[in-house]
């Protein structure tokens, strides 16, 4: 029996416009209505959300009776810390901060086994593995990761071909906050300067046979995005849900 099939990836790999959903709350309730909702994707947030390697795994078994695909964001693009997320069960990794293709690469080996890169052998001790039930798991795996590099700087930008061309590396995701104040334009994501590299990062990362992601958080902007041709993309966030639904409802209270 093989790895389990990425289903996202298959669908991102033949154009389909894949849409997400952020989840920053690290609760199992919050994350299986989310999962139940209608997304075709979940990202369970390590890099600015409250979870631990626990929260995930809970939030990747909880995703597993839904119809969203598990998507998990990691803190830093560090080997250990991918081993363990993927063998967790995790198969769609975002790796934020990622600036030139020499990360890229060492992170593209990371998730992957030898043969096409490092990842460690634990599989037989691993959830990704039911434990050692997919007796041919290390030898499928490797095709079902699909990773993305976030795109969050003005150096990431200046590297984006080299970037797009490293092997491993299945889309560029645009960081739109950090790449706007990194490019001196905090909390200005629709500045024209950023714009113009976000619209280069999209170009380039297509030329190259990749797939284009990002992340917004007001529904207009969905279809422009589309329309430039991101196939993953974030549309929201569970906390800013509940808080503009919570805040909306207080809105109808008497005074």
């Amino acid at each position: 029996m093989p790895a389990p099939k990425n289903a996202l990836k298959a669908a991102l790999l033949k154009g389909d416009t894949q849409c997400g959903v952020w989840m920053t709350l690290a609760n199992g309730a919050v994350t299986e209505i989310a999962g139940n909702a209608g997304f075709a994707w979940c990202l369970i947030d390590g890099e600015h959300g409250p979870n631990t390697l626990s929260t995930i795994q809970m939030q990747l078994q909880i995703l597993a009776g839904t119809a969203a695909h598990a998507v998990v964001r990691v803190p830093a693009g560090e080997d250990w810390l991918l081993k363990q997320v993927l063998d967790l069960g995790a198969q769609t990794i975002v790796v934020p901060m990622v600036n030139t293709a020499e990360q890229a690469a060492k992170i593209a080996a990371s998730v992957r086994y030898p043969g096409q890169g490092t990842r460690g052998m634990g599989a037989a001790l691993a959830r990704a593995a039911r434990y050692g039930a997919i007796v041919d798991y290390v030898g499928s795996a490797n095709d079902q990761i699909c990773l993305f590099v976030q795109i969050e700087s003005a150096e990431a930008v200046e590297n984006v071909d080299a970037i797009a061309a490293v092997a491993g590396v299945d889309g560029l995701f645009v960081g739109p906050a950090d790449l706007s104040a990194d490019m001196g334009f905090v909390g200005q994501p629709d500045a024209p300067e950023v714009v113009a590299a976000i619209n280069h990062v999209y170009e380039r990362t297509l030329a190259a046979g990749k797939i284009a992601g990002t992340v917004v958080f007001d529904p207009a902007d969905i279809p422009s995005q589309i329309e430039r041709g991101v196939r993953f993309l974030g549309v929201g966030s569970d906390s800013l849900v509940l808080q503009v639904g919570l805040q909306n409802l207080a809105a109808h209270l008497p005074e």
